[in-house]
C-alpha cells in the first residue's frame, strides 16, 4: 500500500503543477528556460518535504527567494501555492 502524502508534500506538488502551467505557457519563448529552472527548484522542495529537510534546504530564504523573486513577481498566479506551502512550513506566518 502506498504511503499517504503529507500536507506539505501535497502543497509542494500543487506548487509544481502551478509552475508547470507557467512553463507550458512560455514554451518556445526565451523565458521558458528560466521557468524550467524554477520548476526544478519546486521539485527540490517536494523532495525535501519527503525527506524532512525542507527547512534546511531553505535556510534563511523564504519560498519566493528560493524560487526567484523576479520570476515570482512576473508569475503572480503561483502566489497562492507559495502561501499554502509557507503556511505549512512556518505555521501562522501569514495569519
Amino acid at each position: 500500500m502506498p504511503r499517504e502524502r503529507t500536507a506539505t508534500e501535497r502543497a509542494a506538488g500543487k506548487l509544481i503543477t502551478t509552475v508547470q502551467r507557467e512553463w507550458g505557457a512560455e514554451l518556445g519563448e526565451p523565458s521558458a528556460e528560466i521557468s524550467e529552472h524554477v520548476m526544478g527548484r519546486a521539485h527540490e522542495l517536494l523532495q525535501a518535504s519527503k525527506d524532512g529537510t525542507l527547512k534546511a534546504l531553505l535556510g534563511v530564504q523564504n519560498l519566493t527567494d528560493y524560487l526567484g523573486a523576479l520570476w515570482v513577481k512576473r508569475h503572480p498566479t503561483v502566489l497562492p501555492a507559495i502561501r499554502e506551502l509557507e503556511l505549512l512550513i512556518v505555521p501562522g506566518q501569514h495569519a
